[in-house]
């Protein structure tokens, strides 16, 4: 299990953002964990919402800007099973150690999960094309 939680450490990099003596455990948590899997899993992340939004009849690919900024908030906060693979996405890169401080405040966290990765395909929103 070691090796694996090591390899995971190794191929995330560093943590993002500030950590300090004030931060909360859940910032901890973001800054240490979820901000370097998001950043890994980008171009991953880009693809898989490019492929939903086509399953979804490419309406998507014909809104306006702004529409397209809310359909994204939409379709991850509403489609239960595109929510639930993301956050699959995003666990599988765990450790076992995070694993464990995840599931102690696994609704909270999931909450900052959607929102930054929500946030990370509305920045891109430029990337989200039919090649």
């Amino acid at each position: 299990m070691e090796a694996r939680d090591n390899h995971v450490l190794e191929i995330r990099g560093e943590a993002l953002g500030t950590i300090s003596n004030q931060s909360s455990i859940e910032e901890i948590f973001q800054n240490r964990t979820l901000r370097p899997i998001l950043k890994l899993q980008n171009d991953l992340f880009v693809a898989v919402f490019i492929n939903h939004a086509v399953k979804q009849k490419g309406v998507f690919f014909s809104l306006s800007p702004e529409k397209k900024l809310a359909y994204i908030e939409n379709v991850i906060q509403r489609d239960i099973k595109f929510r639930n693979s993301l956050k699959g996405m995003i666990i599988g890169l765990f450790t076992v150690t995070e694993y464990n401080e995840y599931i102690q405040n696994s609704s909270n966290l999931n909450k900052r999960m959607m929102n930054m990765l929500i946030e990370r395909l509305k920045s891109q929103i430029q990337l989200i094309v039919i090649e």
